[in-house]
This record gives C-alpha cells, sequence and structure tokens, in this order.
C-alpha cells in the first residue's frame, strides 16, 4: 500500500493510459545489393528434364540482362548427387537457392514469370 505523505492530501495517482496510435510498424527492406556484390545461385535439379532445361534457361536470361558478370550459377543433379539436397532441405525441384548475398533465399519452380524471381531473389524490378 502506498505511503501517504503530508502533501497528497491521501489521495493516490492513478496512471494514464498512452494514447492509442495508429502508426504501423516500420518493415524495413534490404536494398537492392550493390553493383560490386557477387551473386551465388544453386540451381537443384533431378535430370536433364524439359523443366530443369526451361529453369536453367529463364535463370541464365534473368541474370544476363539484371546481374550481368555479377554471378555464378552451380548446377546440381540431384539424381546425381541426392546428398546434397539435404543441405539446403530441397523438398521440390527445380529449386533456386540464392546462397550470397545473405539471407539465403528460396525458389521452387521453372522461374517463368521473371518477376516472381525477381522479388524471391530481392532484386529490384526497373521501372
Amino acid at each position: 500500500m502506498p505511503s501517504k505523505s503530508s502533501g497528497d492530501n491521501g489521495k493516490v495517482a492513478k496512471r494514464r493510459k498512452a494514447p492509442a496510435t495508429t502508426a504501423r510498424p516500420v518493415r524495413r527492406r534490404r536494398p537492392t545489393p550493390p553493383a560490386s556484390e557477387r551473386w551465388q545461385l544453386r540451381l537443384y535439379i533431378a535430370g536433364k528434364t524439359a523443366r530443369a532445361a526451361a529453369a536453367l534457361e529463364n535463370l541464365q536470361r534473368i541474370c544476363e540482362s539484371r546481374l550481368k558478370g555479377q554471378y555464378s550459377i552451380e548446377i546440381v543433379d540431384l539424381l546425381e548427387n541426392p546428398r546434397l539436397a539435404a543441405e539446403d532441405q530441397i523438398v521440390a525441384i527445380p529449386t533456386l537457392v540464392r546462397k550470397l548475398p545473405p539471407p539465403i533465399r528460396k525458389i521452387v519452380g521453372n522461374l517463368s514469370e521473371e518477376l516472381a524471381v525477381l522479388v524471391g531473389l530481392q532484386i529490384r524490378p526497373h521501372a
């Protein structure tokens, strides 16, 4: 129980509630990495299928138009090296894994929708 002092007339001060705010929390986006940054991409496929070929072709086209000279692509065929799927926790194919720049990002599919790939890799599309 609060002690009474001679100056408070026996009243206990009530706490005021903070005013409600409608401000939304700030979401911080990682900006598009600088041009000097090197991109390490790994494409997981299973054999030489049409879907795997389409994914590789789409990836190369996107990289050449957006990351020219700043990327490397490693192709991992899970029919030849199935143990490598555990490293990146691959559950579907084809899967693209961005190893660098951090954070690691994954995109599943044949990479035919360029805008979805750009968003997934966190590359800002041209205006």
